[in-house]
């Protein structure tokens, strides 16, 4: 068991290991939300830290969270009936926003999004499932499809807040440039 923030969390060999640089992800969304209701998607779950983060200092929003990986979701399931936000957090195997109703107000995600062949530049990190950090090319494929996926999913405040070696927030009109 970790800790993410104040969430107690099961891992695997098969997700990422929770990091508190992914805090900063939660806070941004929580701030969003302003304690009103809302719908959060975080793409790309693994454990379910993120997600679960959200829904247990967000108390009146709906959380999505997806993952490809069958063992990320299950994993996910786990620690969101341990946490006690199953009722309010719906974890779906499937392709970045595929399983996930809309309008969402946040979409949040921590996606690979270093090129692969930089693997051995990274030692700190071959500890870790190599395709939830790493992704072939400059990386950034999966990042440029949810990005281009976003304004279809978003309302018209909704922002997307992401992961990359820090945290960056768009807003839909930028995100409707960037597509």
């Amino acid at each position: 068991m970790i800790h993410f923030g104040p969430v107690e969390l099961a891992t695997s060999p098969h997700v990422m290991t929770p990091r508190a640089t992914s805090l900063a992800l939660v806070d941004r969304v929580v701030e969003h939300l302003a304690g009103r209701a809302g719908l959060v998607a975080d793409v790309g779950t693994g454990s379910g830290a993120i997600a679960i983060a959200i829904a247990k200092a967000a108390p009146n929003a709906l959380v999505w969270a997806t993952d490809v990986n069958p063992e990320a979701v299950e994993l996910a399931r786990s620690n969101a009936e341990r946490a006690g936000v199953a009722g309010r957090l719906a974890v779906r195997e499937g392709e970045l926003l595929e399983p996930v109703p809309g309008p969402l107000d946040a979409i949040v995600a921590n996606l690979p999004y270093l090129p692969l062949a930089e693997r051995h530049r990274h030692p700190d990190l071959w500890n870790e499932p190599a395709d939830a950090l790493f992704a072939p090319g400059d990386g950034l494929g999966i990042v440029r499809r949810l990005l281009a996926a976003a304004p279809h999913w978003l309302t018209p405040d909704g922002i997307v807040v992401l992961q990359l070696r820090g945290q960056m927030v768009v807003r839909r009109p930028l995100v409707e440039a960037a597509a």
